[in-house]
């Protein structure tokens, strides 16, 4: 999956407004956020702590309008706990928020 940064960075900068330092602080805790929640997924066996971070996952993009994340976060919370194809797309797609 391609990561679409249109809606996350509008999100994000109409937050920041004319302040490029706070954009990157708000952007950089958006992706510890996410790199933190995915973290956790990879690291669950049981269905409860899956479906929390996964919800967590679900909540960080829809509060940024982060579209390929919230598709992603859908994914985990329809798939068994340590589903590898999952967390393999999520950490892909925290490789792409970062290098943006």
């Amino acid at each position: 999956m391609a990561y679409d940064s249109g809606s996350l960075d509008a999100t994000l900068s109409a937050a920041a407004g004319d302040d490029p330092q706070l954009l990157r602080e708000l952007r950089d805790a958006f992706i510890e956020s996410v790199s933190r929640q995915v973290d956790l997924l990879e690291r669950s066996r049981c269905d409860g702590n899956w479906r929390i971070a996964a919800m967590r996952l679900k909540g960080l993009a829809a509060s940024f309008h982060a579209g390929d994340l919230l598709v992603l976060a859908d994914e985990a919370l329809c798939a068994a706990p340590g589903e590898p194809t999952v967390v393999r797309a999520l950490k892909r797609l925290v490789a792409g928020f970062s290098t943006d």
